[in-house]
């Protein structure tokens, strides 16, 4: 069975730009003129939104690097601990919002600390799997696309990360 799924996905991309380059073909289009648009345009779309990845970049590296992190870990340890909500995650879920690269070098930290079947470990993955990283997607995403209204956009995001915090807890606890 495994050898099967390995074949199919490794058929499925050429496959797909197959797909593409025939269907551009069959429909008289210029698939290499439009290709080449396509990059220029991607292109553009990079160099704009490279000074904002750099600045959530380097902001991250600030937190992680000037002691902040561990800081607020002791400073919600009293409340979380009282909620049955480790701490040790706190700054897990405060990064994830900026950045999922940042992010995964503190799983790898708590995994490292506490182990991957851990209730830690355990919330972690899956609060891994269910949060976004708002402010990145926010911030490149609307730049790109020149939205300059965001509406609820902040608070429905927010709500969505602490239920998917909650979901996390509620799920680990369920499999220990």
């Amino acid at each position: 069975m495994a050898s099967v799924l390995s074949n199919i996905s490794n058929i499925i991309i050429p496959a797909l730009i197959f797909y593409i380059v025939a269907y551009g073909i069959a429909n008289k289009t210029n698939v290499y003129e439009d290709f080449v648009k396509g990059a220029k345009d991607g292109l553009k779309t990079v160099v704009g939104i490279m000074p904002t990845l750099v600045a959530l970049m380097t902001a991250v590296g600030v937190l992680r690097a000037s002691g902040f992190l561990g800081f607020l870990e002791r400073l919600v340890r009293p409340v979380s601990e009282k909620a049955g909500f480790p701490a040790e995650i706190v700054p897990l879920i405060f990064i994830k919002m900026f950045s999922s690269s940042a992010a995964t070098g503190l799983v790898l930290d708590i995994f490292k600390n506490y182990g991957t079947d851990s209730l830690v470990g355990l919330i972690t993955s899956i609060m891994m799997s269910c949060t976004e990283t708002i402010f990145y997607t926010m911030s490149v995403y609307f730049l790109a696309a020149k939205v300059t209204k965001t509406r609820y956009t902040l608070t429905g995001a927010l709500l969505s990360t602490l239920a998917g915090v909650i979901a996390s807890i509620v799920i680990a606890g369920f499999m220990l």
